[in-house]
């Protein structure tokens, strides 16, 4: 029988499965039916930063809001958020390690580094095995550089290292200029994982109401090559785990991204669409796999077909494009 054991920043998980920062991990019952059904980790929904600062700022009036970065978010949060997220989500961790036994891990979608980093203690001292930084850094603001919007990332990890001890990972986005290098450098800051990418929702517009609307809220198995392009790229080239997210919906989507040479893969999309039973077929899937190919561990396969290791390393790039876009049959 095939040993799907990892090792992912330092955690030892009994398959590389990650349920991913989603509305599915939120509540103690799903935590639980997770398990169950056999992942991994845990990756509970994101806390906002916006809900930190909110909460942390008692009087709301003494934020500079022209300050902040998305000041309408704030807008929101006087709105909508309630005053106890921080108390239940605290609350949330702590349930959570008496109720399973597989790793949870904390998550904070962020935007700055500014004022709330040392509240990552508390989820630390909740129980949390370990944290995910979601930084959502849209590079639409004209009148910041590209090296200031990516400076961002480096201060929320300067920052946030100050505060903990368990490990952290910074799940990012494919917007960079020369994201190789960027995808590297940030692995040698300390981080102990990266998660290539996180997920921005896409607008659309309501042609009969004009309203902007939200569209490919889930992701789709064809989504899959970008990630694990970059998997392919960067295994074996940076100082840090890596995970693969988005577009992986079945048990080949998890085999692709383990050759390609991620530690783990999260999900999310899938288990909307499919249900959590789909969690079960890829651990069969990727067990039968191992099987049929004389595989007893994960290790002996993972990275095999990533770019340092491939016969054809243009494959993962420019001859890919011409190979299927220069012909005349395209």
């Amino acid at each position: 029988m095939a040993n799907l054991t990892v090792n992912y920043m330092g955690l030892k998980l009994r398959n590389p499965i990650i349920a991913s920062s989603s509305g599915l991990t939120n509540s103690i019952a799903d935590i639980k039916e997770f398990e169950e059904k056999g992942a991994g980790a845990i990756v509970l929904k994101s806390i906002f930063e916006e809900e930190i600062r909110r909460e942390l700022e008692k009087d709301i009036n003494k934020m500079n809001r022209a300050n902040f970065l998305y000041p309408e978010t704030m807008d929101y949060y006087d709105t909508y958020a309630s005053d106890d997220s921080l108390t239940n989500y605290l609350k949330l961790i702590k349930d959570a390690k008496q109720t399973v036994k597989i790793p949870i891990i904390a998550s904070i979608n962020c935007v700055t580094a500014e004022k709330w980093p040392y509240y990552a203690q508390n989820l630390q001292d909740a129980g949390a095995d370990a944290l995910e930084l979601n930084v959502f850094v849209m590079p639409s603001n004209f009148e910041k550089s590209s090296q200031e919007n990516e400076k961002v990332y480096f201060d929320i990890i300067k920052e946030v290292k100050k505060h903990v001890k368990i490990p952290v990972a910074l799940k990012i986005s494919y917007y960079s200029a020369n994201l190789g290098a960027f995808i590297q450098k940030l692995s040698n800051t300390g981080v102990d994982g990266l998660v290539l990418f996180n997920r921005f929702y896409s607008p659309d517009i309501d042609l009969n109401n004009f309203e902007i609307l939200s569209t490919n809220v889930l992701s789709s198995p064809r989504e899959l090559s970008i990630s694990l392009r970059w998997i392919a790229i960067m295994s074996g080239r940076v100082g840090c785990d890596l995970a693969a997210s988005t577009g992986i919906h079945d048990g080949a989507g998890v085999i692709k991204q383990l050759l390609a040479g991620a530690n783990v893969v999260q999900v999310a999309s899938s288990f909307y669409k499919n249900g959590k039973d789909v969690l079960v077929n890829m651990l069969d899937d990727l067990t039968q796999w191992m099987d049929q190919k004389g595989y007893k561990t994960i290790d002996e396969f993972r990275g095999k077909m990533s770019q340092e290791k491939a016969t054809n390393p243009a494959a993962y790039e420019r001859m890919q494009f011409m190979k299927y876009f220069a012909g005349k049959g395209l």
